[in-house]
């Protein structure tokens, strides 16, 4: 059979990994594989008319293409944030367009591609499918299995949100990443007897954020799911530095944090999953400190650094393992799944959990509302990454 293979949404370290090992495995076992570019984005545009577009929405792969490629982070596929079933009027190809049809556009002001993504399928000669994502590229996945295509999909996203799996590929790295960077910042904002808020990534999910601070051992951590008032942070922050030797304080906040009352900080234009760009509030809150407090502010955004790199041994492993486990599935006649991890075993659920619900942070149980800090006080028969 021929394999098809993407990458959807925020790159992560781990992705090229997972693709090196499902070709390799796929390839041992007598099939091909085709990459697919910039994710649903190389299906969408590539147009069977125009042998131009051909180079640029999809490579054929084979085990000197994949060689080295998990030595480095990213993905070497590319990727976008395409949904073909809700793509607006100034993004469709020109060769897709039809002005003699406006109705196309449905009452949200968008169309669906569903049908030509299937028809390039076709043409490609793909009888399968592995996409590689978070719950957004997944959907779409899910919306090709209803169609009745063969689907496996892997999930991916340093928030590690993707709903039905204990992990995801991408978590590993950016919490290590997270923790590094939080103590290299100790070194200036000690120096500076200062108070350092660093802003990191993970939309509405405060994961990645309370796993990286509960480790670095910060002194507050904001996360997304719990509205923050700031004068009472100010106050704990003042205690924080007043009681340490060096005479400073350490807090991080995640992106999708908001004060009490408030709103979460976006801006720009919304992409075809309906998300925003996130980012901003550390800044708010590091100027509503130095208000409140008089003290000097260091500010940082540590933001894509989170997820750049190469993968540590964590994302190296789970990526290897979900890509020979997706390879699995598909040679033996089993689609419509995720492959996951579930309280430390390799296991596959239906695709349409990861739309079934929403994956964040047990505030009661991890999470001290009245301090604004991690609260793990309980480890005895959780999973490894207490979710």
């Amino acid at each position: 059979m021929k394999i098809g293979i993407l990458t959807g949404g925020g790159d992560v370290p781990g992705l090229n990994p997972c693709i090196k090992a499902a070709v390799d495995r796929a390839i041992d076992e007598g099939h091909e594989v085709v990459g697919i570019r910039r994710g649903w984005g190389g299906l969408l545009q590539l147009n069977p008319a125009d042998p131009s577009t051909y180079d640029e929405c999809f490579s054929k792969l084979d085990k000197n293409k994949v060689r080295t490629i998990d030595r480095t982070g990213g993905t070497f596929l590319h990727t976008s944030r395409t949904n073909p079933a809700k793509v607006k009027p100034k993004d469709v190809p020109d060769f897709l367009r039809d002005p003699e049809n406006p109705s196309a556009v449905n009452e949200k002001g968008v169309l669906d591609f569903t049908p030509h993504v299937l028809r390039n399928l076709e043409f490609l000669g793909i009888d399968r499918l592995i996409p590689i994502g978070g719950d957004d590229t997944l959907s779409f996945g899910e919306r090709l299995h209803s169609e009745g295509f063969p689907v496996v999909a892997i999930p991916k996203t340093m928030d590690n949100d993707v709903y039905g799996t204990d992990y995801c590929i991408g978590f590993g790295t950016a919490v290590t990443r997270s923790v590094q960077f939080i103590h290299q910042l100790r070194t200036s904002t000690g120096s500076h007897e200062r108070i350092a808020v660093i802003e990191l990534f993970g939309r509405n999910s405060g994961e990645t954020s309370l796993i990286s601070s509960y480790l670095a051992s910060v002194d507050r951590a904001i996360i997304s799911e719990v509205p923050f008032d700031v004068e009472k942070l100010a106050k704990l922050v003042m205690k924080d530095k007043k009681s340490n030797p060096s005479n400073y304080a350490m807090v991080t906040i995640s992106e999708g944090a908001h004060f009490l009352g408030g709103q979460v900080v976006e801006y720009g234009e919304a992409d075809a999953y309906g998300h925003k760009k996130l980012g901003g509030i550390g800044q708010l809150t590091g100027e509503a400190l130095k208000k409140l407090t008089g003290e000097d502010i260091i500010y940082q955004q540590v933001s894509y650094l989170m997820r750049s790199g190469a993968p540590d041994a964590l994302d190296l492993m789970v990526g290897v393992n979900y890509a020979n486990l997706a390879v699995s599935l598909l040679t033996s006649g089993v689609s419509g799944r995720m492959v996951a991890l579930r309280d430390g075993t390799y296991t596959h659920i239906p695709m349409s959990t990861v739309t079934s619900g929403l994956k964040r942070v047990d505030v009661s149980e991890l999470y001290d509302v009245g301090e604004y800090r991690p609260k793990v006080r309980h480890v005895l028969g959780k999973p490894m990454f207490l979710y």
